[in-house]
């Protein structure tokens, strides 16, 4: 069973060239609030500078800190931000996430990205996407029960149908011909400009299927929901190639809904889609946990974990656990010390898992299979 949740970009899981600075923060979507944002990223970068300074040099830090004192200073992102936001940077990679849900304020600076917090965001069960197509235009959003955003779609996936077929948008044909001798001039229209136009969309909708499978839908591994008139649902539905394609959509033309309304709209075909999916994952978990391919026990999880013999985790939306694993022995380590640093026993599994191939899918507590806050199906005995 593939999971249908991808979650964290896969970019984040790989090695980068060291320093690599994680910075998390909380962020207002509205004035005046907002006006602080700036300020407290300062003072991350401030502390992510004089970290990195001790666990690297100054040389190397250098122009980690100028690209994100331009990011500091930039008035216009501050004006967009969400909920949360979290920067990675090392000398070779650069990337921004805005976050529907607030983080805690924190920096780091290692020989690796710190994900972790970025686990329970990027894993939940509730995340998708919606697709709003007209003839004219499209916007794809990404959303959860409680948000809808408009995201910013790959310079690859067209916009328009301008974007899409640019001069060989297909104009009506028409010819002149003499019958009889007579001179007489007949106009012969060679296509309707109804079969030009249902032309012309098959052409667009099969473009934009192709970009939004392969720039969005296959990295974020996220159920698509669309919004489109009747014609073009049936149509659009016909040519798609996309696996996440959810099989109800909402039919009606996306300009006459405002944002809340899609994201309700949105929701009431993702709630048993997300049901479905739940139900599904749970089975699993008691099949294998039968055939001790499955556990519940955060000790003997943890060892699997670092082992990579872990297929699927399956994680309480709400538990937090204090604490850490040892990345060599899978020991969980609950001292003084562990439980200090902010750590959460669940997050570290679930990075865990991410790093060695494995699946993560965080769930409601209402629907957790166990009482402990974890629930894994391992690979082999």
């Amino acid at each position: 069973m593939t999971n249908a949740f991808k979650g964290i970009p896969e970019e984040l899981l790989k090695p980068h060239a060291s320093p690599c600075v994680s910075i998390f923060m909380p962020t207002s979507r509205t004035f005046p609030d907002n006006t602080q944002d700036p300020v407290r990223f300062k003072n991350l970068v401030s502390r992510a500078e004089a970290d990195g300074i001790a666990f690297s040099t100054k040389r190397e830090m250098a122009p980690l800190i100028e690209r994100l004192r331009l990011l500091q200073d930039d008035a216009s992102f501050w004006n967009h931000t969400l909920d949360g936001l979290a920067v990675f940077i090392s000398p070779d990679y650069f990337r921004i996430f805005r976050l529907q849900q607030s983080v805690l304020e924190q920096a780091h600076v290692t020989d690796a990205f710190y994900i972790r917090p970025l686990i329970r965001i990027y894993q939940i069960v509730e995340r998708f996407q919606v697709l709003a197509l007209t003839r004219s235009e499209v916007k794809l959003y990404e959303g959860t029960r409680d948000h809808l955003d408009e995201i910013e779609l790959a310079p690859e996936v067209p916009k328009t149908m301008t974007d899409a077929l640019g001069t060989e948008i297909t104009p009506p044909h028409m010819t002149i011909a003499s019958y009889g001798g007579t001179g007489t001039a007949m106009r012969h229209g060679h296509s309707s400009r109804k079969d030009e136009e249902a032309l012309d969309n098959e052409r667009f909708f099969r473009a934009v299927d192709q970009g939004i499978n392969e720039y969005h839908s296959s990295s974020s591994g996220l159920p698509l929901v669309l919004v489109a008139l009747p014609e073009h649902q049936g149509l659009f539905r016909s040519i798609s190639r996309n696996q996440r394609l959810v099989a109800e959509g909402i039919e009606i033309d996306p300009a006459a809904l405002g944002l809340e309304a899609m994201r309700q709209k949105a929701w009431q075909v993702m709630e048993p889609y997300r049901e479905r999916k739940i139900d599904q994952m749970i089975a699993r978990f008691r099949e294998a946990e039968g055939g001790k391919l499955g556990s519940d026990n955060p000790y003997a999880i943890a060892i699997a974990a670092v082992a990579g013999n872990v297929s699927h985790l399956l994680l309480d939306g709400q538990k937090f656990w204090p604490g850490q694993i040892d990345p060599v022995s899978g020991d969980i380590l609950l001292d003084e010390a562990s439980q200090a640093s902010g750590r959460d026993v669940f997050e570290e599994l679930g990075a865990a898992v991410l790093a060695r191939g494995g699946e993560v899918l965080v769930l409601p507590s209402e629907r957790m299979p166990s009482a402990s806050g974890v629930a894994a199906i391992f690979r082999h005995d």
